[in-house]
């Protein structure tokens, strides 16, 4: 860990630092903050690469700085002092063809060709050493997780530092860096990735790794998996790339994907396609599979006005809590919902929702309008089922409110109701 200070005797020795430790810190000139450290241009110098710029950012419209690392005079925690006399000549942006540490590696997947395994980037460790700065590993550890989100001190109660998952190391001699020339802000990570070990690699980290490869890059290395791994992975790919590689095979390779899946799978698959494709990979099918499938992909177009419950808790928003808490096992009596409170206005317009855990903390005498979130997430009349399925299973509500064009609540779709239900039609 960076120590608190370093002065000139610390840039002519060895100190570790973490990056999280010094980005953002004011970078000064003669003690006057002229800029916050954005990121780090490294160069790749034999095995350990090396910093050579500061990226300084720059408020009210002011240009960016790209200072040489020769003029760092102190680093800390705190601040980094730099000796420029006008910072005029050092305006400019990082070349397209450069590595900056935060934007270009910091939160990407990558690679450990050792243990064949995908981590992401929490934290990267650096060096200085004859006042150089090195970068030496990356880290993926808990603790550095902790760091990335902003809650290092819970880091250090959570995490000693002999607890094997505070730090995970892993050499920056293992790390495939970016390729040059990729245009800033693109997030690549150029993965050199052995054939034989992708069997290895879990299909949802194996999706992330295909969706952020160049459209070639992803058909290649999807082309070469075998065909159970490919369809496990398939299913755990966004939409888009989905559609993206799927149109990039040959019809025969896709049906072949399709019979290593439920028919419930297979529907999801073919849902992102248009419908001329989806039907050309339908004809290619066997006839029995083809029919169960077609039959998942006509109920998932379904309405969910049709599954709605009116039997919910609802209030106007001037109730009092402790009205609805007072009576509650009669409010709930015989309703469907009892998990929220629905605040509605007096044309059933929806203004908000409670959890009924935050109405059973909130103060006795608050009106619902002052506890309720207002921030609401509600399916249309027209949703199908299969997008209440995502919703459900992205947000983890017990229900979700269905509303018309003008916000009216037209009802509520239990969870159990349309999860149960894709249960029994996706398999």
């Amino acid at each position: 860990m960076m120590q608190e200070t370093a002065n000139n005797a610390a840039m002519s020795g060895d100190l570790e630092i973490l990056l999280s430790d010094i980005l953002n810190v004011p970078v000064l000139k003669s003690g006057k903050k002229i800029g916050s450290l954005n990121d780090l241009v490294i160069v790749e110098t034999a095995k350990i690469p090396e910093v050579r710029f500061l990226y300084v950012s720059r408020s009210f419209g002011n240009p960016a700085l790209l200072i040489p690392w020769e003029h760092v005079h102190t680093l800390t925690g705190r601040g980094i002092e730099v000796t420029i006399s006008d910072t005029k000549p050092y305006e400019a942006e990082p070349a397209e063809d450069v590595i900056l540490l935060r934007d270009y590696v910091l939160d990407k997947k990558v690679i450990d060709l050792e243990e064949n395994d995908v981590e992401v980037v929490y934290d990267i460790w650096l060096v200085l050493r004859n006042k150089k700065l090195y970068v030496t590993n990356v880290d993926t550890g808990k603790a550095a997780r902790l760091r990335r989100l902003g809650l290092g001190f819970l880091a250090k109660v959570f995490y000693s530092s002999a607890d094997p998952e505070a730090e995970q190391m892993i050499p920056w001699t293992c790390i495939q860096p970016l390729p040059t020339n990729i245009g800033r802000f693109k997030g690549n990570v150029k993965l050199n990735i052995l054939k034989e070990n992708l069997s290895e690699i879990h299909p949802v980290d194996l999706a992330d790794i295909l969706e952020e490869m160049d459209h070639e890059q992803r058909v290649m290395v999807f082309s070469s998996l075998e065909n159970e791994h490919a369809s496990d992975t398939l299913e755990e790919i966004e939409p888009k790339v989905q559609r993206e590689i799927i149109s990039s095979l040959s019809t025969e390779k896709v049906v072949q994907l399709i019979n290593d899946m439920t028919p419930g799978q297979a529907a999801d698959i073919l849902s992102v396609l248009p419908s001329s494709e989806a039907h050309v990979i339908l004809d290619a099918m066997n006839a029995e599979s083809a029919r169960k499938v077609q039959a998942i992909l006509n109920r998932q177009e379904e309405k969910v006005l049709h599954y709605t419950t009116q039997k919910i808790l609802k209030f106007p928003p001037d109730t009092t809590v402790e009205y609805v808490q007072n009576d509650y096992p009669r409010h709930a009596r015989d309703k469907d919902v009892i998990m929220y409170i629905h605040v509605v206005d007096e044309n059933d317009h929806l203004l908000g929702i409670i959890d009924l855990r935050e109405l059973l903390q909130a103060d006795d005498k608050a009106f619902l309008r002052d506890v309720m979130i207002e921030n609401v997430i509600t399916l249309s009349t027209e949703s199908t089922l299969k997008e209440a399925a995502k919703e459900f299973a992205r947000y983890g509500f017990r229900s979700i409110p269905v509303v018309d064009e003008e916000n009216r609540l037209a009802g509520v779709i239990p969870y159990r109701d349309v999860m149960n239900l894709t249960h029994q039609f996706v398999e």
